[in-house]
């Protein structure tokens, strides 16, 4: 199949009509308008629905209500975006409402930059809003992944009846590379509990507000259950250069791809080092490097941000397992050479710098 040259930002709305979107709301805010305005030519010539919402707090809560019918929805935003809607993405997870939310990350905190950062790994993967719930959260390192995670997205939002966020960065949606447009076929799940009109049968409710403490306490305990089969069943990651490694560097997104450059450089060196790169950030691949620290001789986190991520691959390889960190803020991506440079601290037994220029 021929490849087309695309943003990741087109991506991932091409993915999204091919996974069968019905309906789009949004919110332009750079960088991620490009789905905006992509979508916004093609879903009305496929007859679906494509709706530029007045405010990111509007657009949550049409998708809500798309979502409560049965459709397959989505929304886009980046950081900024996140936050306002934070309520309404509560709502959804509560509701047990099926959608997809693309966050592009920026630079923040406040409205910060444009330019690509890691800084709502957090927000992401922590909740983001009120109550105890959890986004499925996957995160693309190429436009391939862009498109195929889209994809995916849309059927796991399906399958658990929950949101689902890609979270890429600025340079994921901006950076143009071949992609393989594959024809997809979307996984169809039963939606007994949309709110279709009643048509003669008994009422449906969907609702997040349970003022009894014990119905309450039961739904949430419903919703951690679920929250389990997720973690046992849909971790996902990517190895790089393992066999052999004594350093494995734990990057995600934009940040894994600089780091595989600077891996081979190091190999070339002759230091034993490689990666493991995680696609969902929720769920954490926690056993995958809980197993690594069993062979290796320390771990070296790099993300773009003050040090987020770094926080589960402590918890996941233990507090005997040397874990360092990396990173850059504000939308500088850190140059192979940079990583390179920690890579080689760490093979003479110095302990990296963690500081930011």
């Amino acid at each position: 199949m021929a490849k087309v040259l695309m943003k990741g930002n087109e991506a991932i709305a091409e993915a999204a009509i091919r996974a069968g979107c019905q309906a789009y709301f949004g919110y332009p805010i750079t960088p991620q308008a490009e789905i905006l305005e992509y979508l916004s030519g093609k879903m009305p010539e496929r007859g679906r629905v494509f709706v530029q919402g007045e405010s990111e707090v509007a657009s949550v809560n049409m998708v809500f209500g798309a979502a409560a019918g049965g459709a397959r929805t989505m929304t886009s935003t980046s950081g900024p975006g996140i936050s306002l809607m934070a309520e309404g993405i509560s709502y959804l997870a509560a509701a047990e409402l099926s959608c997809v939310l693309v966050n592009m990350m920026r630079g923040g905190p406040g409205l910060g930059g444009i330019r690509p950062t890691q800084s709502d790994y957090f927000q992401a993967t922590k909740g983001g809003g009120h109550g105890d719930y959890h986004l499925i959260v996957l995160a693309p390192a190429s436009v391939q992944e862009a498109f195929d995670l889209t994809v995916l997205a849309f059927d796991l939002a399906d399958q658990y009846r929950n949101p689902v966020m890609i979270l890429g960065d600025g340079a994921i949606g901006q950076v143009m590379e071949p992609v393989e447009l594959r024809e997809v076929e979307s996984k169809t799940f039963p939606k007994d509990w949309a709110l279709t009109g009643a048509k003669g049968r008994e009422k449906r409710k969907i609702r997040s507000l349970l003022l009894s403490p014990p119905e309450l306490e039961e739904h949430n305990e419903h919703l951690q259950e679920k929250y389990a089969q997720i973690e046992r069943e849909e971790v996902r990651y990517t190895g790089y250069m393992l066999e052999g490694a004594e350093i494995v560097i734990v990057a995600f997104g934009t940040a894994g791809r600089i780091s595989q450059t600077a891996i081979r450089q190091a190999r070339a060196e002759g230091i034993p080092v490689g990666m493991l790169r995680p696609i969902t950030l929720y769920p954490f691949p926690y056993d995958p490097l809980a197993a690594l620290a069993q062979e290796v001789s320390a771990f070296l986190v790099v993300e773009l941000n003050a040090g987020q991520m770094v926080e589960d691959v402590r918890l996941a390889v233990g507090k005997e397992m040397p874990v360092y960190f990396y990173g850059r803020m504000g939308g500088v991506l850190p140059m192979p050479e940079e990583i390179l440079g920690q890579i080689r601290s760490l093979a003479t037994r110095w302990r990296p710098q963690t500081v930011f220029a």
